[in-house]
């Protein structure tokens, strides 16, 4: 019986979700695998968070700032509204903070799943996207920002992505100089004006700081011209420690991987909703879409950082790699002959009767090679 008709509502899709073929699906999988993998090497250990949470765990705390973005669902059992998750880091956070309180610190988990976000009207081409990412929980140091910064750089350079730039930015530094002197009532057209890098607007708005504020929105680049220009500037005590570290952090990704592009932009806001320190945004010379965002957090009480890729837009942006050769085998393939063949990194494909043309049969499923005296021969 044929379980879906071959009509035009049989292959509709909600808006922002997609089926994976046997390539693609195969390609994600293998993405996936290395950068977990790499994460692995380096001491991070793999956690599965669930799909759907209660509404009131999964939403709670920082995770409030997701409430937009969130499917919700009710459980029919407990008849309590359920929430997909739209991201894994407060998930992560609560495992750390409840399910691995006795851990010992510092505390590195890896994760990987899919998330659904409900986008925005007119933007809606990803609702169902996957992760990858990692979190350093316990420290609280430049150190530990140069290490989630340069693992993420280790994993990408494993995917033969080129041309990666990591733009780091430090929120709390100019809300800090617009916090301590704008009323709030005039605070929100300001951070409009840098949003948009309105020089105009911001000299306009900006008051006694406008002139700070300027020098910020110049400093937008390279990461050593940038602490150039900011290093400049005379913050007031309670901002200045914002500047030190992000200065401090750059130089411990450089101790770290010399050779990364870093660049800085002092006057980025958007998107980090609860973070609370360093911020960073995964770009590539080969892609026009990010690659992956993390930065500094608190996971439940404890001072955190992590960095989430995407590993949809990372095969987007690598290499296509060389598709696993396929064997035409016949039913009969000895185990020997067929664990040769697996080793030597062919998928294999049997015949399911012995009275066939291999060959012919070899082409129609769309095979490489085909089993012939012994050996895989080329079609």
């Amino acid at each position: 019986m044929n379980l879906y008709s071959e009509t035009p509502s049989a292959a509709l899709l909600p808006s922002g979700f997609a089926d994976l073929l046997p390539g693609e699906a195969e390609a994600e999988a293998r993405g996936i695998a290395s950068v977990m993998e790499a994460f692995s090497r380096h001491g991070y250990q793999r956690v599965r968070p669930p799909l759907l949470e209660f509404e009131t765990s999964l939403l709670g705390g920082s995770g409030e700032s997701l409430a937009p973005q969130t499917f919700r669902l009710m459980d029919p059992n407990s008849h309590r509204m359920m929430a997909l998750r739209p991201d894994m880091t407060t998930q992560i956070a609560r495992i750390a903070s409840i399910r691995l309180q006795d851990a010992p610190r510092p505390l590195r988990l890896s994760y990987s799943g899919s998330c659904i976000v409900v986008g925005t009207p007119g933007r809606e081409a990803d609702r169902q996207i996957s992760q990858a990412g990692i979190e350093l929980i316990g420290p609280n140091s430049a150190q530990a920002d140069a290490e989630v910064i340069a693992l993420g750089a280790k994993a990408l350079a494993e995917l033969g992505i080129e041309g990666v730039s990591f733009d780091l930015s430090m929120p709390a530094l100019a809300l800090g100089l617009i916090e301590g002197v704008i009323p709030e009532a005039d605070r929100e057209p300001l951070l409009h004006a840098l949003d948009r890098k309105d020089a105009s607007a911001v000299a306009e708005l900006g008051g006694p700081i406008a002139g700070m504020l300027a020098v910020m929105l110049r400093a937008a680049g390279p990461a050593d011209r940038a602490l150039d220009l900011l290093a400049e500037l005379d913050y007031p005590n309670d901002v200045v420690g914002h500047f030190e570290r992000l200065a401090a952090s750059v130089a411990a990704i450089r101790e770290r991987n010399p050779d990364l592009r870093l660049t800085i932009d002092p006057v980025d806001f958007r998107g980090w909703r609860y973070h609370t320190g360093l911020c960073v945004t995964v770009f590539s010379t080969s892609s026009r879409e990010e690659l992956g965002r993390g930065g500094r957090y608190l996971a439940g009480q404890e001072p955190a950082c992590g960095l989430t890729l995407r590993p949809q837009a990372l095969l987007r942006a690598a290499p296509v790699s060389a598709s696993r050769p396929r064997c035409y085998v016949p039913v009969d393939l000895d185990a020997a002959s067929l664990s040769g063949l697996h080793k030597a990194g062919y998928a294999t494909v049997s015949a399911l009767s012995h009275d066939e043309d291999a060959a012919a049969q070899a082409r129609h499923l769309r095979c490489t090679h085909v089993w012939k005296d012994g050996a895989a021969q080329p079609l």
